[in-house]
């Protein structure tokens, strides 16, 4: 688990200079998702969030489930539910 953090999250965040993103650090926007590793979901129609309405994996079992989702520090998705509307922001670079 820590070895797909430091390669989906801070390796990107560190290789393209990111402003404060890809850690949880105090200060920096809390982008994050919780996942429960016992218990499994299924993609249906019923399920996805997508504007367009349809997913390659419908109909996959995945092994795991998303249980919550943050952006910039904001509950966004609970449970299988969307309870805000917050949108991302632009990032921010500290290239010279």
């Amino acid at each position: 688990m820590e070895k797909l953090v430091e390669k989906a999250c801070h390796a990107p965040a560190v290789c393209f200079d990111v402003n404060k993103r890809g850690f949880i650090r105090e200060g920096y926007f809390a982008d994050c998702v919780l996942v429960d590793l016992n218990k499994t979901t299924s993609v249906s129609k019923d399920t996805i969030l997508y504007k367009c309405g349809w997913s390659p994996f419908e109909g996959h079992m995945f092994s795991s489930s998303i249980d919550k989702t943050f952006v910039n520090g904001h509950l966004l998705f609970d449970q299988g539910k969307q309870v805000d509307d917050v949108k991302g922001m632009r990032l921010s670079f500290d290239r010279n």
